[in-house]
């Protein structure tokens, strides 16, 4: 079964055991987190399709880990005007395990 919710501002499509990269989420680790925005529902003998979602269908996920992904450098500059920035930045995420898909 598959399954389209919406989280943090973004689509994504699942099944169960897939392993999600979320932007951060206010969960400890461990913890079970519920998505109730589901769009769509395409399985066995089930196709559902929300206007603009599905009635009584959820997604529960486990938290595995919340961290930093990688740095990446913001550079800036303006050549002959002697201006040049130079940022890091490190996005947070969360990282969810789809436990199940209930439609």
């Amino acid at each position: 079964m598959t399954a389209i919710f919406e989280a943090c501002g973004k689509q994504y499509r699942v099944s169960e055991g897939d392993v999600l990269f979320l932007e951060k989420l206010d969960k400890e680790d461990g913890a079970k987190v519920t998505f109730d925005k589901v769009l769509a529902v395409v399985g066995e003998g089930v196709c559902k399709f929300g206007k603009p979602v599905v009635e009584g269908a959820s997604v529960t996920a486990t938290v595995v880990k919340t961290g930093k992904s990688k740095k990446i450098i913001v550079y800036k500059m303006r050549p002959k005007k002697n201006y040049r920035r130079k940022q890091g930045h490190r996005q947070p995420y969360t990282k969810v395990t789809i436990d199940s898909i209930n439609a």
